[in-house]
C-alpha cells in the first residue's frame, strides 16, 4: 500500500485522468435519457458539457485556474442552453476544492463565490413543480452545503500545508542556526585554547632562551664549540618562539597587549585552591587523588584543570540546591584520569552550559576540544538516577 500511495502521489495527472474517464463513462450511460429530458437543442449541448467537465477533472491540478474558469463557463452554458444538472457536474465540486487548496488566492475566492451561487441559480432556472417557497429555499440551502464544504475542506488543506511548510522552514532555520552557533563556539574555544597554550609554551621557550643567553655570556672559560652550541640553542629558541607565535596567531582573536608577560597557566597542583573556592561558594566537593603524583606536560595539566573548573561551574549553575560533587584525579603510568560527578537535578534535556545536556552544550564542546588537543578521550552524560558525569583520560603522549 505504501508503494501504491507513492506511485499515485508521483503521478497526480494520471490519477485525475483515470477519474475523468470514470466520470465520462458514468455520464455517457445517461446521455440518451438526458437528451429526452433536456430537449433536442439541450440534448446536443450535453455532449460538449460532459466532455468539458471530464477535462476539468483530468487537468484540475495541472492548470487549476484555467479549469476553474472552464467549469464556470460550462455552468453558464448549462443555464443558458437549459442543460439540467447531471453527474458530470460533480467536477464542479472537485475543482472548487482544488482551487481552494492549490489555486491562486483570486481563484479560491472565485470558487467560493461561484459555488455559493451555483445552487440558487440552478433552483431559479429549474424550479421544482409543486414545491412551496419555503421548501424551495430549504432545498437550495441543502444544495449549497456540498459546495461550501468542498471549499472549506480545500482551504483547510491549504492552511495545513502552509503551517507544515512554516514548521519545516523554522526547523531547518533552527538547525542551521544551531550548527552556526556550534561552529562559533568551537572557533571561540579554539582561540582561547590557542591563547592558553601560547602562554604555556611561550613561557617555557622564553626561559630556555634566557638560560641559553646567560650561559653564552658567563661561560667565558668554556671551549669555543660549547659557546657556539649555546648560541645555536639561543638562536633556535628565538626562531621557534617566533614561528610558534605566528602559527598560533592564526587561531587567535586578538594579540596580547604590549608589555604583557607570558606566565604559566594553572595546573593540577592548583586544584586544591580551586576546589576550596568552590566549597566556599557553597558547593560541597569531595576531592581525592589516586596514584603517585608527578610532573606532567603543561598541556595535560592545563587541560585537567580547565575540565574540573568547567564541570564544577556547571554543577553550580544547573545542579540546583543541595547538590554535591566529587572529583577524582588518578595518575596512571601512561596518563592522567579525571572523574567529575554531581548529584544535581540535571535532566537529559536540561540546559548544560548554554546548550543541551546531550553533549551539545558549549561547555562540553570546549572540553572535547581541549581533550582532543592533547590526544585524549572524553565521556560525558547524565548519571542514572540524576546528576551528571564527566570522565576524561589524558595520555602523556599525544596519539599519532
Amino acid at each position: 500500500m505504501h508503494r501504491l500511495y507513492d506511485f499515485l502521489r508521483r503521478h497526480p495527472t494520471g490519477v485525475d485522468g483515470f477519474w475523468a474517464l470514470v466520470l465520462l463513462g458514468i455520464s455517457g450511460l445517461g446521455l440518451v435519457s438526458m437528451a429526452d429530458v433536456n430537449g433536442p437543442v439541450a440534448g446536443i449541448a450535453v455532449i460538449p458539457v460532459v466532455l468539458g467537465m471530464s477535462l476539468v477533472l483530468a487537468l484540475r491540478r495541472r492548470a487549476t485556474e484555467r479549469m476553474l474558469v472552464l467549469a464556470a463557463v460550462l455552468g453558464v452554458c448549462q443555464l443558458v442552453l437549459d442543460v439540467r444538472v447531471m453527474p458530470a457536474d460533480f467536477a464542479m465540486l472537485v475543482i472548487i476544492y482544488t482551487a481552494a487548496a492549490d489555486g491562486a488566492r483570486w481563484a479560491s475566492r472565485f470558487a467560493l463565490v461561484g459555488g455559493l451561487c451555483a445552487a440558487p441559480l440552478a433552483s431559479m432556472r429549474w424550479p421544482g413543480e409543486g414545491v412551496t417557497v419555503v421548501g424551495s429555499v430549504l432545498f437550495t440551502i441543502f444544495q449549497i452545503v456540498p459546495f461550501a464544504l468542498a471549499w472549506v475542506l480545500g482551504d483547510s488543506i491549504r492552511t495545513r500545508r502552509a503551517y507544515l511548510a512554516q514548521l519545516e522552514e523554522r526547523a531547518a532555520r533552527l538547525e542551521k542556526e544551531r550548527e552556526a552557533q556550534s561552529k562559533v563556539a568551537v572557533a571561540a574555544e579554539r582561540a582561547r585554547i590557542a591563547r592558553e597554550l601560547h602562554d604555556v609554551v611561550a613561557h617555557n621557550v622564553s626561559v630556555m632562551v634566557v638560560q641559553a643567553d646567560g650561559a653564552a655570556y658567563v661561560m667565558d672559560t668554556a671551549p669555543d664549540q660549547a659557546k657556539k652550541a649555546l648560541e645555536t640553542i639561543s638562536g633556535t629558541g628565538r626562531q621557534a618562539l617566533a614561528e610558534m607565535r605566528r602559527l598560533l596567531g592564526v587561531l587567535r582573536t586578538g594579540e596580547p597587549e604590549e608589555g604583557s608577560e607570558y606566565v604559566p597557566q594553572p595546573d593540577v597542583q592548583q586544584l586544591d585552591e580551586l576546589i576550596e573556592q568552590v566549597r566556599t561558594a557553597g558547593l560541597p566537593v569531595d576531592y581525592k587523588v589516586e596514584g603517585t603524583p608527578r610532573p606532567l606536560p603543561s598541556g595535560v595539566e592545563l587541560t585537567a584543570y580547565r575540565i574540573v573548573q568547567e564541570a564544577l561551574t556547571n554543577t553550580r549553575k544547573h545542579g540546583g540546591e543541595n547538590a554535591g560533587a566529587s572529583v577524582r584525579l588518578v595518575y596512571f603510568d601512561d596518563g592522567l584520569g579525571l572523574l567529575v560527578e554531581d548529584d544535581g537535578r540535571g535532566a537529559p534535556h536540561e540546559l548544560y552550559e548554554d546548550g543541551g545536556a546531550d553533549g551539545r552544550g558549549h561547555g562540553l564542546i570546549g572540553m572535547r576540544e581541549r581533550v582532543g588537543m592533547v590526544g585524549g578521550t572524553l565521556d560525558a552524560g547524565p548519571r542514572p538516577g540524576g546528576g551528571f558525569r564527566i570522565s576524561a583520560l589524558l595520555p602523556l603522549k599525544p596519539a599519532h
